[in-house]
């Protein structure tokens, strides 16, 4: 059994005086160039910089977040943080959601009225569920990070054995990005009372099979573009596959060099999310690494997968897989992700990018729903 006590999001005031006095006194790099082409652009770091200093509430938002029951516990010496929501409706099914990197639970506020108050929502009040929303090992509240090995797979051990300590016989999970990898990790584990997994991505690839590619739809065809940009850009994958503990010093001592590095993927390597990404809650996901000084620790998810293959690995799947492919983001191959997962669910999305839960919750909502409801 587990320990589980509650748990309160209590910032200091000298913490947050700290944090504004970090970015009164940040250094700025000169300017190469003014585009996205080389990095984030420094006049665009200095508005949100100056937002988060100046315009933002962080006292706001940890009363937000304290209005649902949060808890921690320990799970193989790790300290575990989740909130965890009970819906109203009779015998709704339990889901656990799992964010991804640079993301946390913030990334799934709007989620929450839909899958667990449908009424409230206009949607089919018979489709409800309780949500288990954990900080990933080292992420935020999850926090210190006690020791090497939290790859996806231990994570998703660590899932299930969280779920039975709830008292839940049957379950079901969702993830994107880092939490995609846990949950498809989950799927492949295939515990007793898993139900099914729901995935926002499956990063399978080409294996160079003559025929493959030209089996691919068109919108898996103009994917392909979306996965050239990031070969281009994605630099933080391979820095934090190889040397999270270099990086580390420069995220947890400089809160701009924070907010840059988190830009990379929620505001996208050309900018594409400027006028997209609510601010606000960015910033409060931002906080959330700052004041737990979880940024070096939590791209050790990273480090741990690229050694041991969690998440990558084409091993099989055999629980009821999902997917929810967005436009804007990776786009998974429905033919590509057969070759190792029990594939029952496939939706190609009109609009929405990578934080879908927090872009798109509508679209999001109704496709979780629609899996599930097939799988009762």
């Amino acid at each position: 059994m587990l320990s589980i006590r509650p748990f309160k999001i209590e910032v200091s005031d000298a913490a947050i005086a700290d944090l504004k006095d970090r970015l009164a006194k940040a250094r700025w790099p000169a300017t190469i160039t003014g585009d996205w082409s080389r990095g984030q652009p420094l006049h665009f770091i200095k508005e949100l910089a100056d937002q988060w200093r100046d315009g933002y509430d962080w006292r706001a938002h940890e009363r937000e977040l304290n209005r649902y029951p949060h808890f921690m516990t320990e799970i193989d010496g790790q300290p575990i943080h989740f909130m965890h929501i009970k819906s109203q409706v009779p015998n709704a099914f339990p889901l656990i959601l799992s964010h991804g990197w640079p993301g946390s639970i913030v990334e799934f506020l709007a989620l929450i009225g839909p899958l667990t108050d449908p009424k409230a929502h206009g949607l089919d009040e018979t489709i409800a569920f309780d949500l288990v929303i954990p900080s990933l090992p080292g992420f935020g509240f999850s926090s210190p990070m006690t020791s090497p090995g939290w790859d996806s797979a231990r994570t998703a051990k660590a899932w299930d054995r969280l779920m039975k300590a709830l008292g839940y016989s049957a379950y079901g999970a969702h993830g994107g990005d880092a939490g995609a990898l846990v949950g498809r990790e989950l799927g492949i584990l295939a515990p007793e009372g898993l139900v099914g997994t729901h995935l926002l991505q499956i990063f399978a690839f080409p294996t160079g099979q003559p025929g493959e590619m030209e089996r691919l739809s068109p919108f898996e065809m103009e994917g392909m573009a979306n996965l050239a940009m990031f070969e281009k850009y994605g630099g933080y994958q391979a820095i934090q596959s190889k040397r999270p503990g270099t990086l580390a010093f420069a995220l947890v001592d400089s809160p701009v060099g924070q907010l840059a590095w988190n830009a990379e993927l929620w505001f996208g390597f050309e900018g594409a999310g400027k006028g997209q990404v609510d601010r606000d809650l960015y910033l409060t996901n931002n906080a959330i690494y700052w004041f737990t000084g979880t940024s070096g620790s939590a791209a050790n998810v990273y480090y741990e997968d690229s050694q041991t293959g969690a998440g990558y690995r084409e091993i099989n799947n055999p629980t009821p897989t999902g997917v929810a492919v967005f436009p804007q983001d990776f786009r998974s191959v429905r033919s590509f992700a057969e070759r190792s997962n029990n594939i029952v669910h496939w939706t190609e999305m009109p609009r929405g990018g990578h934080f879908a839960a927090s872009e798109t919750p509508d679209l999001l909502a109704a496709d979780i729903r629609a899996f599930f409801k097939a799988l009762s």
